[in-house]
């Protein structure tokens, strides 16, 4: 695990984001349906502004698609929250939309990155380590993409 991906050192930044008011749940996509291999329906979403408080600029896209072990719907909703600062104090972490899967249940995340190099960092990371724990081992498919 690198230095920066250490879980107090992203506790520590994660903090630091939100009292610098660069973390955002914007409300505006919830309830919107993406149509991908299935239908899939946002849930939440996350952004982490530049400190002049505008988007990054984009280098990657991050989809991970798996279903959970044990649980219900509700109680995995609940328990994705416990992850966030995890999740946003990564080094080039852009933004991350959750989504369910309308007609399969399946679980979905899109995550935005400043590069590939920083979506390929996240994929052997904590947070994405304590997801692979929860998931069904035989759903989860990961694939990166540059977006140009």
């Amino acid at each position: 695990m690198k230095g920066s991906q250490i879980p107090p050192i992203l506790l520590v930044r994660a903090l630091q984001l939100w009292f610098e008011k660069r973390v955002i749940f914007p409300k505006d996509e919830i309830g919107n349906v993406v149509q991908d291999e299935e239908k899939f329906k946002i849930f939440r979403k996350v952004i982490v502004l530049q400190k002049d408080h505008k988007l990054r600029t984009q280098g990657a896209l991050l989809k991970v698609k798996f279903k959970f072990a044990k649980f219900s719907f509700d109680a995995n909703r609940r328990l994705s929250l416990i992850p966030v600062p995890f999740i946003i104090a990564q080094p080039g972490f852009i933004s991350k939309t959750w989504l369910i899967g309308t007609e399969t249940g399946c679980f979905q995340g899109l995550y935005t990155w400043e590069s590939t190099k920083s979506a390929e960092n996240y994929v052997t990371s904590f947070p994405l380590k304590l997801m692979k724990k929860r998931a069904r081992p035989d759903s989860l498919y990961l694939q990166i993409a540059e977006v140009d």
